[in-house]
Protein backbone atom coordinates (compact mmCIF):
# COMPACT_ATOMS: atom_id res chain seq x y z
CA UNK A 1 0.00 0.00 0.00
CA UNK A 2 3.00 2.44 0.46
CA UNK A 3 5.40 1.19 -2.60
CA UNK A 4 2.80 0.97 -5.56
CA UNK A 5 2.22 4.62 -4.57
CA UNK A 6 5.57 5.83 -4.52
CA UNK A 7 5.77 4.23 -7.81
CA UNK A 8 2.79 6.40 -9.35
CA UNK A 9 0.32 3.50 -9.58
CA UNK A 10 -3.44 3.98 -8.29
CA UNK A 11 -4.22 1.21 -5.33
CA UNK A 12 -7.24 0.03 -4.65
CA UNK A 13 -7.10 -2.06 -1.23
CA UNK A 14 -9.54 -5.03 -0.17
CA UNK A 15 -10.66 -6.35 3.39
CA UNK A 16 -9.19 -9.40 3.11
CA UNK A 17 -6.46 -11.56 5.03
CA UNK A 18 -5.32 -14.79 4.69
CA UNK A 19 -7.20 -17.66 6.27
CA UNK A 20 -5.81 -19.24 9.62
CA UNK A 21 -5.08 -22.86 9.50
CA UNK A 22 -6.16 -23.15 13.04
CA UNK A 23 -9.06 -21.96 14.87
CA UNK A 24 -8.58 -18.54 15.68
CA UNK A 25 -10.89 -15.33 17.05
CA UNK A 26 -9.51 -14.14 13.15
CA UNK A 27 -11.26 -16.55 11.65
CA UNK A 28 -14.51 -15.72 12.10
CA UNK A 29 -14.48 -12.45 10.41
CA UNK A 30 -13.08 -14.33 7.66
CA UNK A 31 -16.72 -14.28 5.62
CA UNK A 32 -17.38 -10.63 6.18
CA UNK A 33 -14.45 -10.21 4.22
CA UNK A 34 -14.70 -12.16 1.66
CA UNK A 35 -18.27 -10.95 1.12
CA UNK A 36 -16.80 -7.77 0.90
CA UNK A 37 -13.39 -8.06 -0.97
CA UNK A 38 -15.94 -10.08 -3.62
CA UNK A 39 -18.38 -6.52 -3.54
CA UNK A 40 -16.11 -4.09 -3.82
CA UNK A 41 -14.10 -6.37 -6.73
CA UNK A 42 -17.14 -5.92 -9.07
CA UNK A 43 -16.84 -2.58 -8.72
CA UNK A 44 -13.61 -2.31 -9.58
CA UNK A 45 -13.96 -4.27 -12.43
CA UNK A 46 -17.24 -2.80 -13.80
CA UNK A 47 -15.32 0.54 -13.53
CA UNK A 48 -11.84 -0.51 -14.69
CA UNK A 49 -13.17 -2.93 -17.65
CA UNK A 50 -10.15 -4.62 -17.91
CA UNK A 51 -8.89 -6.54 -20.93
CA UNK A 52 -6.90 -8.57 -19.12
CA UNK A 53 -6.51 -9.69 -15.62
CA UNK A 54 -3.15 -10.91 -13.21
CA UNK A 55 -2.98 -12.51 -9.85
CA UNK A 56 -0.16 -12.86 -8.42
CA UNK A 57 -0.80 -15.33 -5.37
CA UNK A 58 -2.09 -15.04 -1.98
CA UNK A 59 -5.08 -14.30 -0.67
CA UNK A 60 -5.37 -10.05 -1.85
CA UNK A 61 -5.34 -11.45 -5.76
CA UNK A 62 -8.17 -14.00 -5.11
CA UNK A 63 -11.62 -12.08 -4.94
CA UNK A 64 -10.70 -9.85 -7.91
CA UNK A 65 -9.79 -12.85 -10.34
CA UNK A 66 -12.54 -14.79 -8.86
CA UNK A 67 -15.23 -11.77 -10.11
CA UNK A 68 -13.22 -11.33 -13.09
CA UNK A 69 -12.86 -14.84 -14.09
CA UNK A 70 -16.98 -15.00 -13.75
CA UNK A 71 -17.24 -12.17 -16.10
CA UNK A 72 -15.36 -13.73 -18.50
CA UNK A 73 -12.03 -11.68 -18.42
CA UNK A 74 -9.37 -13.41 -19.87
CA UNK A 75 -7.07 -14.14 -16.84
CA UNK A 76 -3.51 -15.18 -16.03
CA UNK A 77 -1.65 -16.18 -13.05
CA UNK A 78 1.90 -15.65 -11.64
CA UNK A 79 3.12 -18.59 -9.46
CA UNK A 80 6.49 -17.25 -7.95
CA UNK A 81 7.30 -20.19 -5.25
CA UNK A 82 8.32 -24.10 -6.07
CA UNK A 83 4.53 -24.95 -4.18
CA UNK A 84 1.75 -23.73 -5.29
CA UNK A 85 -0.08 -21.32 -3.09
CA UNK A 86 -3.76 -22.14 -2.02
CA UNK A 87 -4.75 -18.97 -4.01
CA UNK A 88 -3.62 -20.53 -7.18
CA UNK A 89 -4.69 -23.63 -6.80
CA UNK A 90 -8.39 -22.81 -6.23
CA UNK A 91 -7.96 -20.71 -9.35
CA UNK A 92 -6.19 -22.17 -11.63
CA UNK A 93 -8.97 -24.06 -13.74
CA UNK A 94 -10.80 -20.48 -14.09
CA UNK A 95 -7.72 -18.90 -15.45
CA UNK A 96 -6.12 -18.78 -19.59
CA UNK A 97 -2.41 -19.49 -18.56
CA UNK A 98 -0.16 -19.95 -15.53
CA UNK A 99 3.81 -18.43 -15.24
CA UNK A 100 5.67 -20.01 -12.99
CA UNK A 101 9.11 -20.08 -11.78
CA UNK A 102 9.68 -23.73 -11.40
CA UNK A 103 9.85 -27.21 -13.27
CA UNK A 104 6.99 -29.57 -12.41
CA UNK A 105 4.75 -27.45 -11.63
CA UNK A 106 2.24 -29.54 -13.47
CA UNK A 107 1.51 -31.49 -10.24
CA UNK A 108 -0.47 -28.58 -9.37
CA UNK A 109 -1.63 -27.33 -12.05
CA UNK A 110 -3.22 -28.32 -15.34
CA UNK A 111 0.18 -28.90 -17.80
CA UNK A 112 -1.58 -27.11 -21.06
CA UNK A 113 -1.54 -23.83 -19.11
CA UNK A 114 1.37 -23.80 -17.39
CA UNK A 115 4.54 -21.61 -18.70
CA UNK A 116 7.70 -21.97 -17.33
CA UNK A 117 9.16 -17.83 -17.45
CA UNK A 118 10.29 -17.24 -14.00
CA UNK A 119 10.20 -14.60 -11.81
CA UNK A 120 10.75 -11.00 -12.63
CA UNK A 121 13.32 -9.05 -11.37
CA UNK A 122 15.24 -5.58 -11.45
CA UNK A 123 16.80 -4.58 -14.38
CA UNK A 124 20.09 -4.01 -12.64
CA UNK A 125 20.43 -6.87 -10.88
CA UNK A 126 20.86 -8.24 -14.61
CA UNK A 127 23.84 -6.39 -15.47
CA UNK A 128 26.59 -7.10 -12.54
CA UNK A 129 28.91 -7.68 -15.51
CA UNK A 130 32.43 -6.11 -14.57
CA UNK A 131 30.85 -4.40 -11.34
CA UNK A 132 32.82 -5.68 -8.23
CA UNK A 133 35.54 -3.10 -7.85
CA UNK A 134 33.26 -0.31 -8.53
CA UNK A 135 30.98 -1.58 -6.11
CA UNK A 136 34.04 -2.69 -3.41
CA UNK A 137 35.12 0.89 -3.56
CA UNK A 138 31.19 1.89 -2.99
CA UNK A 139 31.41 0.36 -0.27
CA UNK A 140 34.11 1.50 1.13
CA UNK A 141 35.92 -1.84 0.61
CA UNK A 142 39.56 -3.28 -0.23
CA UNK A 143 39.62 -5.40 -3.00
CA UNK A 144 40.81 -8.95 -2.24
CA UNK A 145 39.30 -9.30 1.14
CA UNK A 146 36.34 -11.90 1.55
CA UNK A 147 32.84 -10.38 1.56
CA UNK A 148 29.88 -11.37 3.15
CA UNK A 149 26.20 -10.00 2.13
CA UNK A 150 23.33 -10.57 4.86
CA UNK A 151 19.70 -10.10 3.28
CA UNK A 152 17.02 -10.11 5.83
CA UNK A 153 14.38 -8.83 3.41
CA UNK A 154 12.83 -4.95 4.25
CA UNK A 155 11.68 -5.61 7.73
CA UNK A 156 14.38 -8.02 8.66
CA UNK A 157 14.57 -11.44 10.12
CA UNK A 158 14.91 -12.40 13.84
CA UNK A 159 17.23 -14.92 13.23
CA UNK A 160 19.54 -13.87 10.87
CA UNK A 161 19.98 -10.61 13.32
CA UNK A 162 21.27 -12.93 16.15
CA UNK A 163 23.28 -15.06 13.73
CA UNK A 164 25.09 -12.28 13.10
CA UNK A 165 25.21 -10.81 16.37
CA UNK A 166 26.13 -13.78 18.33
CA UNK A 167 29.21 -14.46 15.69
CA UNK A 168 30.30 -10.83 15.50
CA UNK A 169 33.61 -11.64 16.79
CA UNK A 170 34.56 -14.29 14.33
CA UNK A 171 33.55 -12.23 10.96
CA UNK A 172 36.19 -9.71 12.69
CA UNK A 173 38.84 -12.10 13.73
CA UNK A 174 38.36 -13.61 9.90
CA UNK A 175 38.60 -9.94 8.78
CA UNK A 176 35.50 -10.31 6.45
CA UNK A 177 33.68 -7.59 4.97
CA UNK A 178 30.11 -7.34 6.02
CA UNK A 179 27.31 -5.66 3.78
CA UNK A 180 24.49 -6.56 6.66
CA UNK A 181 20.61 -5.43 5.82
CA UNK A 182 19.19 -5.86 9.02
CA UNK A 183 15.30 -4.34 8.18
CA UNK A 184 13.74 -1.63 9.80
CA UNK A 185 12.50 -2.91 13.01
CA UNK A 186 15.94 -4.05 14.39
CA UNK A 187 18.26 -1.35 12.86
CA UNK A 188 18.32 0.70 16.08
CA UNK A 189 19.05 -2.32 18.22
CA UNK A 190 21.46 -3.93 15.91
CA UNK A 191 23.52 -0.40 15.70
CA UNK A 192 23.41 -0.54 19.40
CA UNK A 193 25.15 -4.31 19.48
CA UNK A 194 27.69 -3.32 16.54
CA UNK A 195 29.02 -0.77 18.50
CA UNK A 196 30.18 -2.94 21.23
CA UNK A 197 32.79 -4.37 18.57
CA UNK A 198 36.48 -3.25 18.10
CA UNK A 199 37.46 -3.45 14.88
CA UNK A 200 34.20 -3.71 13.23
CA UNK A 201 34.82 -0.81 11.09
CA UNK A 202 34.38 -3.27 7.80
CA UNK A 203 30.86 -4.77 9.03
CA UNK A 204 28.33 -1.91 7.88
CA UNK A 205 25.04 -1.92 8.67
CA UNK A 206 21.74 -0.82 6.96
CA UNK A 207 18.20 -0.59 7.33
CA UNK A 208 17.46 -0.83 4.07
CA UNK A 209 19.92 -1.75 0.34
CA UNK A 210 18.94 1.16 -1.99
CA UNK A 211 21.92 -0.26 -4.60
CA UNK A 212 20.73 -3.98 -4.88
CA UNK A 213 23.21 -4.07 -7.72
CA UNK A 214 26.33 -2.71 -6.12
CA UNK A 215 25.75 -4.74 -2.74
CA UNK A 216 24.88 -8.46 -5.29
CA UNK A 217 28.19 -7.45 -7.25
CA UNK A 218 30.55 -6.88 -4.26
CA UNK A 219 29.78 -10.24 -2.26
CA UNK A 220 31.72 -13.12 -2.38
CA UNK A 221 29.20 -14.97 -0.48
CA UNK A 222 25.23 -14.29 0.40
CA UNK A 223 22.97 -15.36 3.39
CA UNK A 224 19.58 -14.74 2.72
CA UNK A 225 16.07 -15.98 3.30
CA UNK A 226 14.32 -18.06 0.70
CA UNK A 227 11.72 -16.04 -0.56
CA UNK A 228 10.42 -16.29 -4.00
CA UNK A 229 12.09 -13.24 -5.78
CA UNK A 230 15.31 -13.41 -3.81
CA UNK A 231 15.59 -16.50 -4.71
CA UNK A 232 14.87 -15.48 -8.31
CA UNK A 233 17.28 -12.26 -7.99
CA UNK A 234 20.34 -14.51 -6.70
CA UNK A 235 20.34 -16.87 -9.56
CA UNK A 236 20.61 -14.16 -11.70
CA UNK A 237 23.24 -12.60 -9.87
CA UNK A 238 24.94 -15.77 -9.82
CA UNK A 239 26.24 -15.79 -6.16
CA UNK A 240 26.87 -18.55 -3.82
CA UNK A 241 24.28 -18.55 -1.64
CA UNK A 242 23.39 -19.71 2.20
CA UNK A 243 19.54 -19.85 2.34
CA UNK A 244 17.81 -19.45 5.53
CA UNK A 245 14.31 -20.24 5.07
CA UNK A 246 11.77 -18.99 7.30
CA UNK A 247 10.06 -20.96 9.24
CA UNK A 248 6.54 -18.32 9.61
CA UNK A 249 5.06 -18.65 6.22
CA UNK A 250 2.16 -20.10 4.36
CA UNK A 251 2.77 -23.78 3.50
CA UNK A 252 6.80 -23.49 4.30
CA UNK A 253 7.08 -22.61 1.15
CA UNK A 254 10.25 -20.69 1.37
CA UNK A 255 11.54 -24.22 2.52
CA UNK A 256 10.56 -25.48 -0.53
CA UNK A 257 11.97 -23.01 -2.81
CA UNK A 258 15.50 -23.22 -0.96
CA UNK A 259 15.18 -27.14 -1.05
CA UNK A 260 14.45 -26.84 -5.27
CA UNK A 261 17.90 -24.94 -5.26
CA UNK A 262 20.30 -27.68 -2.81
CA UNK A 263 18.64 -30.36 -5.26
CA UNK A 264 20.64 -28.95 -8.13
CA UNK A 265 23.60 -28.52 -6.35
CA UNK A 266 22.99 -24.93 -6.47
CA UNK A 267 23.18 -23.28 -3.09
CA UNK A 268 23.10 -24.58 1.20
CA UNK A 269 20.30 -24.92 3.11
CA UNK A 270 20.88 -24.07 6.72
CA UNK A 271 17.88 -24.70 9.24
CA UNK A 272 16.37 -21.79 10.76
CA UNK A 273 16.57 -23.55 14.40
CA UNK A 274 20.51 -24.21 13.86
CA UNK A 275 21.46 -20.91 12.27
CA UNK A 276 22.06 -19.22 15.15
CA UNK A 277 24.89 -21.96 16.05
CA UNK A 278 25.91 -22.92 12.54
CA UNK A 279 25.68 -19.99 10.00
CA UNK A 280 28.24 -18.24 10.52
CA UNK A 281 30.78 -21.16 10.90
CA UNK A 282 28.54 -22.02 7.26
CA UNK A 283 29.41 -18.96 5.60
CA UNK A 284 33.31 -18.69 6.98
CA UNK A 285 34.06 -22.41 5.15
CA UNK A 286 32.06 -20.84 1.86
CA UNK A 287 33.94 -17.96 2.09
CA UNK A 288 37.45 -19.66 1.95
CA UNK A 289 36.68 -22.69 -0.56
CA UNK A 290 37.14 -21.15 -3.73
CA UNK A 291 35.96 -24.24 -5.54
CA UNK A 292 32.64 -24.58 -3.77
CA UNK A 293 32.08 -21.17 -4.53
CA UNK A 294 32.84 -21.64 -8.32
CA UNK A 295 30.35 -24.53 -8.35
CA UNK A 296 27.13 -22.96 -6.43
CA UNK A 297 27.81 -19.81 -8.28
CA UNK A 298 27.68 -21.51 -11.70
CA UNK A 299 24.44 -23.73 -10.58
CA UNK A 300 22.22 -21.29 -9.61
CA UNK A 301 22.93 -19.05 -12.44
CA UNK A 302 22.23 -22.13 -14.46
CA UNK A 303 18.36 -22.06 -13.18
CA UNK A 304 17.97 -18.02 -13.57
CA UNK A 305 15.36 -16.60 -15.95
CA UNK A 306 17.01 -12.93 -16.83
CA UNK A 307 13.90 -12.39 -19.09
CA UNK A 308 11.06 -13.37 -17.08
CA UNK A 309 9.45 -9.79 -17.25
CA UNK A 310 9.52 -10.25 -20.92
CA UNK A 311 8.28 -13.88 -21.17
CA UNK A 312 4.75 -13.22 -18.91
CA UNK A 313 4.17 -10.36 -20.65
CA UNK A 314 4.26 -12.32 -23.83
CA UNK A 315 1.96 -14.51 -22.30
CA UNK A 316 -0.16 -11.67 -21.46
CA UNK A 317 -0.35 -10.01 -24.92
CA UNK A 318 -1.48 -13.55 -26.57
CA UNK A 319 -4.65 -13.05 -24.75
CA UNK A 320 -5.91 -9.72 -26.58
CA UNK A 321 -3.97 -9.94 -29.15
Amino acid sequence: MQKVPEAGYKIIGLWISGLQRKLTLDNLSFPFKVLSSLSKSKKIVKDFRPDVVVGVGGYASGPLLKIATRKKVPAVLQEQNSYAGLTNKLLAQKVQKICVAYPNMDRFFPAEKVALTGNPVRKDIVELEGKKEEALSHFGFESGKPTLMILGGSLGARTLNDSMTLNLQKLIDADVQVIWQCGKFYHAEMQEKLKGFEGADKILLFEFLKEMDMAYAAADVVISRAGALSVSELSIAGKPTIFVPSPNVAEDHQTKNAKAMVENDAAILVKDGEAREQLIDEALKLLNNEEQKSVLSKRIKALAKPDAANEIVDEIVKLIA
